[in-house]
């Protein structure tokens, strides 16, 4: 009975960079909050967007600090930072984006793909057998839904599907996944999963 679209788990930090949280909402929030305000610092005083491993080591150190003092208890949340940095002089635009993961206790990885919460370790296994040097963000959506779908408790029944991307069809910048490609990427992974269970029985 949950309204779908009010529990949101992926969050734009920037025009260039956003958030994907797990673990306890209210902690992702507040991190998604620091994450903001260490970008507009960044640009208020440089002018320029923050680079994107300067916004992962400042935001794992944030959250290194509430490790460190008994008067706070850690974050009870992990994130996955998408960013693409500016541009080479003279280029038109990024090569390519980052992904980073920051854990509850600070620590920052730069990934070319992971997962975060209740069923990363099988996630990881399936992203591991991907080819991912070889495929295109678009192509890669229907890939990726049905790891999703595959992965998801079963017993989470307000299960709903969120995909952004900062690619070269975003130009670059974060944005959600068009609804109508979210979809179809969603119908795709969800009649591959069943065709596969039906050719083992």
């Amino acid at each position: 009975m949950i309204v779908e679209g009010s529990n949101r788990r992926i969050h734009s930090v920037d025009r260039h960079a956003g958030l994907a949280v797990a673990g306890l909402g209210p902690d992702g929030r507040q991190l998604v909050h620091r994450a903001r305000a260490e970008a507009s610092r960044y640009l208020s005083f440089y002018g320029d967007r923050i680079p994107a491993q300067l916004l992962a080591e400042r935001l794992a150190s944030f959250m290194h600090l509430y490790t460190l003092y008994w008067s706070v208890r850690p974050f009870g949340a992990a994130v996955l930072l998408a960013c693409a940095d500016a541009p080479a002089p003279g280029a038109s635009a990024p090569s390519s984006a980052s992904l980073f993961a920051i854990d509850t206790a600070g620590e920052v990885f730069r990934f070319f793909g992971t997962a975060l919460g209740k069923g990363r370790q099988q996630a990881k296994t399936e992203i591991e057998r991907l080819q991912l040097a070889q495929l295109s963000c678009r192509d890669a959506l229907a890939e990726l839904a049905k790891i999703i779908h595959r992965c998801h408790d079963e017993k989470d029944k307000a299960f709903e599907l969120e995909l952004s991307w900062v690619c070269a069809e975003s130009g670059w910048e974060h944005a959600r996944v068009p609804a109508d490609l979210a979809r179809a990427a969603s119908e795709a992974a969800k009649a591959a999963i069943e065709a596969a269970a039906m050719e083992e029985n």
